[in-house]
C-alpha cells in the first residue's frame, strides 16, 4: 500500500483503541482513511481473530474500497477483504474485513445483537448522517453497553463536529489527520437566469475543456439531469477522444467502473455524477470539477405523512467536498455555477436525514430491537417526535405493531424483508393472494423514477406502467418508456422476486394493482368527490386531471401525491373496486352512529355510517339518538350559537344581573358572564336538558332554576339579603333595583318618596351605595347621585326652584329631611 497521510496517525489510533472502546477520526480528503485504516487493525491483540465491519454509505464506494484493500493485500475481493450489500455479497470463511452498505448492518444487528464475531465497527463518511448510519450507531452503542464491553467503535469522517460525536461516545478521543490534496482554484460562474440547468452545465463543461487540462467531473442532482446533459454534450462538437461517462447509483456495474477508472492514453473523460462521487471515491485523472450546487433528497412532511423527492441546494460542507475532488491527484479548478453571494447563504451542513425522513422503517426497527421508543437509545440527533409518531401510527395500521407498540409476528416478517414497511406489508399480503410477481414489480416501480416521460407521464395510472414493464420484459420493447428506468425497475423487481422465491416468468394480473397498492397505502385510498378530486382515507384531499380515465373511478389508491399545494396532486394511482375494498379491508371498516347538529332545522339528528378511515362507505338515517348523545350535541350547538337562544325572561335576566353584582365584589361567587356560562354549560345547564333535542325545546328550560342551582342554600340567602330585588323607600313603596350595570345598581324613585331619608340606601351588606335616579313628578330623571345627604344639603334647593313652578300642585317642603314622604301629589293631612 502506498504511503498516505493517514499512516502518520495510525499508530496513535491503534494505541487509543488498545485501551479505549471508541475513537473519532477526522481525516481530510485524500488522507486514505477509508482504505488504509481497516487493515491497520488486523493484527491487534484485542481483535483476536474477530472481523471488522465498515459501514460505507454508498454501494459504489463500498465495492471500490473492498476491491482496493484486497488488491493492496495481493488478493481478490472475497478473501481477507469482502463486502456485503443487498443483492451482492463477496465474503468467505477467511474474510476479516467486511465492507457493508446501509441496511446490511441493521439486519446483522437484528439477527445477532451482540455481534459475537465482530471486534470493531467502523462508520465511514459519518458526516453524511444517513438514517441507517444514525440507527446503526444507536444500536451498536447499546450492544456495546449491554452485551459487548469489548466491542470497539470507530467513527470516521472528513467534515464532522468531532467533539459532539466524541461526547456521544462517552468522551472518546478525537484524532485529526491532514489530507493530501493539491490546491484547487474556485471559479464562481453563475449562468444566465433563463438557462436550463443541463445547458448551463454543458456550457461550463465546454469552458473547462478549453481552459483546463485533464478530465472533468460534473455534479448534477440526479439521473435525469445526467442523461440530458450527456445528450447536449454528445450532440455538440466534442474534440476527438473526449468521452462522456455517467455515474449514479443504479447504473450497471460495468458502466460505474468505466466512469471511475483512469482514462486510456490520449482520452479525455467527462464524468457526469450525482452526489455519489462526493466522498470515498478517487476518480483517476480528474483535474476539474463543475458543480451545479444541487442535490436530490427525500423530504418528509409530518403534516401529510407523504415523503417526496426534492432538489435542494448543497451545503457549504458538501460544496467543499465536491471542490476537493479536483485536487486529489494534482492541482485543479472548481467551477461553481452560483455566485459568491449565493455561496454565503448556503447552510453550513446538510440536514441529517433523521430529521427529514419518513420514520416508519426506523420505528419498525426499534420495535424489533425491543425498545419502547427512541428515548431508550443514544442519538446524535433524536428522531423528531411528530414524524416518529406518524411512523408508529402507520405501523399499527399495517398490523406491524400491537396497541401497546410491541412488534407483532406480522411486523417481524415485514422487518425481515428489509423493504419499506409499506412495501413489505404489500408483499406479504400479496403472497396470500398468489400475486407476488405483481407486488414485486409494483414495489420496484414505486421505488424507482417514473418510466414515462413527457406527455405520457401526465397519465397517473400505475397499471399502465406495469403493462409497459411487462412488455419490456417479454420483448425488450420500450414502447416510448425510459429504457434506463425500465432496466432499473426490472433489476429491482428481480431482486424482490428472488427474495420471495418467485420466478420472473410467473403470470401477472395487472388488474390487481389497485388492491395490492391499498395494502401498502391504506391511508391513501381515495373516494371520488367529482371533477377529478378525491378524499383520501387519511383525511386529506387530492386530485388529478379530470380528463384522466382514473378520475371517473369511484375508488382509487394514490401511491404518489405531490403535497406542495393545499390540495395534493395525484402523480401515480390505480383503481380499487368497492368490492375489493369491502372484502380485503373488512377488518378496518367500522360502524359508527354519528349524532350531529342540523343547522337548518336547529335540531339534533342522527345517522349510521359505515366508515373506512375518513371515507363514508354507506350512510343511513337513524331513528333517534340516545338522550345523552343528543344533550351533548345540543350543548355544543348552544356553545357555538351563544346564550341568546335560551329563554331569557325579565325575572331571569334580573336574577343573572344580581348574581353578576355579587361576583363583582365577592370573587368566591359564581361567574355568570357569557364566557363563563358557555364554558360550564355541562355543569349548570345540562341537568335541565333531559329529553331536549332542539333550540325550540330549549324554550322549556327553567332557566332561573338552573342559575339558582349554581348557589347553595347559604348563597341563595345571601343573594336575597345583599342583592335584593326591591328596596322599600320612606313612602312605603317597594321600588325595583336595576342591576343592568352590576358595578352600580340603580334605584329610580320619585323625589317626594325619599323625603326624610338622610343617607343613600346601601346593598351588598352595606358595602355598595345604590345610584339614585331621583325622578320628577312626571317620572323624568332630574338628578343622579350616590350621596343623598349632599343632595339634600345643596342641590335640592336648586331643583326645587326649577320644578316648583312646573309642578305647583306637588309638595316642595323647605326642609326635606323633616317632611313626610309621599307617593301622591301631596301627603295626607293630619287632622
Amino acid at each position: 500500500m502506498k504511503q498516505l497521510p493517514i499512516m502518520q496517525v495510525l499508530p496513535d489510533l491503534r494505541n487509543i483503541l488498545h485501551t479505549s472502546k471508541a475513537a473519532v477520526l477526522i481525516a481530510e480528503p485524500g488522507a486514505g482513511k477509508t482504505t488504509a485504516t481497516p487493515p491497520a487493525f488486523l493484527e491487534e491483540p484485542w481483535l483476536a481473530g474477530k472481523t471488522i465491519l465498515m459501514l460505507e454509505p454508498r454501494r459504489l464506494a463500498a465495492r471500490s474500497a473492498a476491491v482496493y484493500m484486497a488488491a493492496c493485500l495481493g488478493e481478490k475481493v472475497g478473501q481477507t477483504v469482502g463486502y456485503r450489500m443487498r443483492g451482492d455479497t463477496k465474503v468467505s470463511g477467511n474474510t476479516r474485513i467486511v465492507v457493508v452498505t446501509e441496511g446490511v448492518l441493521t439486519r446483522m444487528l437484528q439477527s445477532d445483537p451482540s455481534l459475537e464475531e465482530v471486534g470493531l465497527v467502523i462508520f465511514d463518511e459519518f458526516h453524511e448522517r444517513s438514517l441507517h448510519a444514525d440507527l446503526g450507531l444507536a444500536l451498536v452503542l447499546e450492544s456495546q453497553a449491554v452485551l459487548r464491553e469489548d466491542l470497539r467503535i470507530l467513527i470516521m469522517s472528513a467534515t464532522l463536529d468531532g467533539e459532539r460525536v466524541a461526547a456521544l461516545l462517552d468522551g472518546a478521543p478525537v484524532v485529526d489527520c491532514p489530507g493530501r490534496t493539491y490546491p484547487v482554484d474556485t471559479v464562481y460562474a453563475p449562468p444566465g437566469s433563463q438557462l436550463p440547468l443541463e445547458q448551463a452545465a454543458a456550457v461550463a463543461v465546454k469552458r473547462a475543456l478549453a481552459e483546463q487540462p485533464g478530465d472533468v467531473l460534473v455534479f448534477l442532482p440526479g439521473e435525469r439531469e445526467i442523461r440530458r446533459t450527456g445528450q447536449i454534450l454528445e450532440s455538440g462538437v466534442l474534440a476527438p477522444g473526449t468521452v462522456v461517462r455517467p455515474l449514479y447509483g443504479q447504473l450497471p456495474q460495468a458502466m460505474q467502473d468505466a466512469a471511475v477508472a483512469a482514462s486510456v492514453h490520449g482520452e479525455r473523460k467527462i464524468v457526469l455524477a450525482t452526489s455519489i462521487a462526493e466522498t470515498s471515491l478517487t476518480i483517476e485523472g480528474v483535474r476539474t470539477v463543475v458543480d451545479t450546487g444541487l442535490r436530490r433528497t427525500q423530504r418528509f412532511s409530518p403534516r401529510t405523512g407523504m415523503p417526496r423527492l426534492t432538489t435542494v441546494p448543497v451545503s457549504k460542507a458538501s460544496a467543499d467536498q465536491r471542490r476537493g475532488r479536483a485536487g486529489r491527484t494534482a492541482p485543479g479548478v472548481c467551477y461553481r455555477l452560483w455566485s459568491q453571494e449565493e455561496h454565503a447563504r448556503l447552510p453550513d451542513d446538510n440536514v441529517p436525514e433523521i430529521r427529514e425522513a419518513d420514520l416508519a422503517q426506523l420505528a419498525l426497527e426499534l420495535a424489533l430491537w425491543g425498545v419502547p421508543g427512541p428515548a431508550a437509545l443514544a442519538w446524535l440527533d433524536a428522531p423528531p417526535a411528530a414524524s416518529y409518531a406518524q411512523g408508529v401510527a402507520l405501523l399499527r395500521q399495517l398490523g406491524a405493531l400491537d396497541a401497546g407498540g410491541a412488534i407483532t409476528p406480522h411486523g417481524r416478517r415485514m422487518a425481515a424483508l428489509g423493504a419499506h414497511p409499506r412495501a413489505a406489508h404489500m408483499l406479504l399480503r400479496a403472497a396470500t393472494l398468489g400475486a407476488v410477481p405483481l407486488a414485486c414489480r409494483l414495489a420496484a416501480l414505486l421505488q424507482e423514477r417514473d418510466l414515462f416521460k413527457g406527455p405520457a407521464a401526465q397519465d397517473s395510472d400505475l397499471a399502465l406502467r406495469v403493462e409497459a414493464l411487462l412488455r419490456f420484459e417479454r420483448s425488450a420493447d420500450t414502447g416510448g418508456a425510459d429504457p434506463a428506468a425500465l432496466r432499473a425497475v426490472q433489476r429491482e423487481s428481480r431482486h424482490a422476486l428472488a427474495q420471495l422465491q418467485a420466478a420472473p416468468g410467473d403470470p401477472v394480473d395487472s388488474s390487481l394493482s389497485g388492491l395490492l397498492l391499498s395494502f401498502a397505502y391504506p391511508d391513501r385510498i381515495g373516494q371520488k368527490r367529482g371533477d377529478g378530486a378525491f378524499l383520501l382515507s387519511g383525511g386529506r384531499g387530492a386530485a388529478m386531471r379530470e380528463d384522466q380515465p382514473l378520475a371517473r373511478c369511484s375508488y382509487i389508491v394514490a401511491a404518489s401525491v405531490d403535497d406542495r399545494a393545499a390540495q395534493g396532486k395525484i402523480m401515480l394511482a390505480a383503481e380499487l373496486t368497492e368490492g375489493q375494498l369491502l372484502k380485503h379491508h373488512a377488518d378496518s371498516i367500522t360502524e359508527e352512529l354519528e349524532v350531529y347538529w342540523e343547522q337548518e332545522s336547529e335540531s339534533v339528528k342522527a345517522r349510521r355510517r359505515r366508515m373506512f378511515g375518513s371515507l363514508v362507505l354507506k350512510e343511513t338515517t337513524h331513528e333517534r339518538p340516545s338522550a345523552e348523545e343528543a344533550e351533548k350535541v345540543l350543548l355544543t350547538a348552544l356553545a357555538a350559537n351563544g346564550l341568546e337562544v335560551l329563554p331569557w325572561e325579565k325575572g331571569t335576566v334580573q336574577l343573572r344581573q344580581r348574581m353578576k353584582f355579587m361576583h363583582s365584589f365577592r370573587k368566591d361567587w359564581p361567574d355568570v358572564s357569557d364566557e363563563a356560562l358557555l364554558k360550564s354549560l355541562d355543569s349548570w345547564l345540562l341537568p335541565y336538558l333531559q329529553g331536549m333535542r332542539s333550540f325550540r325545546d330549549l324554550q322549556r328550560v327553567p332557566l332561573a332554576r338552573a342559575l339558582e342551582g349554581m348557589l347553595d342554600w347559604q348563597g341563595r340567602q345571601s343573594l336575597e339579603q345583599e342583592a335584593p330585588t326591591h328596596i322599600t323607600v320612606p313612602s312605603g313603596s317597594r321600588i325595583p333595583l336595576d342591576y343592568g350595570n352590576p358595578a352600580a345598581p340603580v334605584l329610580a324613585v320619585r323625589l317626594q318618596e325619599m323625603f326624610g331619608q338622610v343617607d343613600t340606601p346601601r346593598i351588598g351588606g352595606g358595602k355598595v351605595p345604590v345610584v339614585l335616579h331621583l325622578l320628577s313628578p312626571a317620572r323624568r330623571p332630574m338628578q343622579v347621585t350616590s350621596d343623598l345627604a349632599s343632595f339634600w344639603r345643596s342641590t335640592y334647593f336648586e331643583v326645587k326652584k326649577d320644578l316648583k313652578g312646573r309642578y305647583p300642585k306637588h309638595y316642595w317642603p323647605e326642609d326635606p329631611l323633616q317632611a313626610a314622604p309621599t307617593n301622591r301629589t301631596k301627603p295626607y293631612s293630619k287632622k
